[in-house]
C-alpha cells in the first residue's frame, strides 16, 4: 500500500495551477481518468502510472454526454468518500473531482466526433456514446496535459477511440493500454458489477467463459465465424442474459473479421445486459 500526501480539488484553475508548478520541477505526469467508484481495476492504472511516472493525476467525473436518455446517469454509483480513501493509498497525488458545472458551465456546443471506430459495436447501441468519451477525455487532456494517459483494455472500443483521437489530432499524450482485472471467477471488474442481484451475477461469469471458449477454439484453427457462432449459443444458454453484441472484429480498425491473416490483432467483443445491468468484455489477440 502506498499512501500519499493526496490533494483533491475541484476546479480546473486549481489542477492548473498544481500541473505548472510540478512542470517546472521537470516531473512526468500520469493520468488516470475515472467515473469513480473504484474497485481493483482503476487502482491497477495508478499503479501503472506511479511505474512509469513522477506524479499522478486522477479525475473522477460521472460525464453526462456519454449518456443516453434512458441510461444510468442518475444511479451510477457513487462513493466520494472511499474513492478519496482509495486513491489515496493507491498512490494518487491529485484528485480532481469537479461537479458538472464546472466541466460545462453553458450548454456544450463543441465535440469532439471519432468516425469509423465509435460507430459499430456500443456505438450501435448507443448512439452518441463516444462522442461524449472523446468529448470529455480531450477537454480533461486539455485542463490535466499529462505526459501519459492510463486506460483500462476492459473497454477495447473506448481504448481505441482515445487512442485514434490522439493519433488523428497530435495530441502530446501518450496512450497506456492496461489489461483487464478480473475476479477469481474471471468476471471482469466493472462499477456497475454492484447493480447484479446475486442470480446474475452467478450468470454473468458465462461472459468469460465464453471468451475461454474463443481462445481454445481459435488455437484448433477452427473459423471465426463459427467461435462467434459457438460463444453466442454458451452466453444465450444462461437464461437471465440478453445479448447486445457478441462480434469478431480487427482491432484496433474495428472492422468486421470473417478471417484474419497471420499476424493480424483480433478482438472478441462482448455486450450482455443482466436485468437493468449491461457488462461488457473482451478478448484481443494476435492471429
Amino acid at each position: 500500500m502506498v499512501t500519499t500526501q493526496l490533494l483533491q480539488v475541484s476546479t480546473i484553475e486549481e489542477v492548473r495551477k498544481y500541473i505548472q508548478r510540478v512542470r517546472k520541477e521537470g516531473k512526468r505526469i500520469g493520468f488516470v481518468p475515472t467515473m469513480g467508484y473504484l474497485h481493483e481495476g482503476h487502482i491497477s492504472l495508478v499503479q501503472a502510472a506511479r511505474a512509469a511516472c513522477d506524479v499522478v493525476v486522477m479525475s473522477i467525473f460521472v460525464n453526462p454526454l456519454q449518456f443516453g436518455p434512458n441510461e444510468d446517469f442518475e444511479r451510477y454509483p457513487r462513493d466520494l468518500e472511499r474513492d478519496r480513501e482509495l486513491a489515496a493509498n493507491a498512490g494518487v497525488d491529485l484528485l480532481f473531482t469537479p461537479d458538472v458545472k464546472e466541466m460545462y458551465p453553458r450548454k456544450v456546443v463543441t465535440t469532439v466526433s471519432v468516425a469509423e471506430v465509435s460507430e459499430p459495436l456500443c456505438g450501435k447501441s448507443r448512439p452518441g456514446h463516444f462522442d461524449g468519451v472523446a468529448t470529455v477525455v480531450m477537454k480533461l487532456f486539455q485542463i490535466v496535459q499529462p505526459d501519459a494517459a492510463f486506460f483500462g483494455q476492459k473497454d477495447a472500443q473506448q481504448l481505441a477511440v482515445i487512442s485514434r483521437m490522439v493519433e488523428d489530432l497530435s495530441v502530446p499524450v501518450e496512450i497506456v493500454p492496461c489489461p483487464i482485472v478480473r475476479e477469481a471467477d474471471g468476471l471482469a471488474l466493472s462499477s456497475r458489477n454492484v447493480y447484479l442481484t446475486p442470480e446474475e451475477r452467478k450468470q454473468a461469469v458465462v461472459l468469460f467463459r465464453s471468451l475461454k471458449l474463443a481462445e481454445a477454439l481459435l488455437a484448433t484453427g477452427t473459423p471465426l465465424r463459427e467461435i462467434r457462432e459457438q460463444m453466442t449459443a454458451m452466453i444465450k444458454a444462461e437464461p437471465l442474459a440478453e445479448i447486445d453484441y457478441v462480434e469478431v472484429m480487427k482491432y484496433p480498425e474495428l472492422v468486421s473479421a470473417e478471417h484474419a491473416e497471420k499476424g493480424e490483432r483480433i478482438c472478441f467483443a462482448l455486450a450482455v445486459r443482466f436485468g437493468r445491468t449491461r457488462l461488457i468484455d473482451n478478448w484481443i489477440t494476435t492471429v
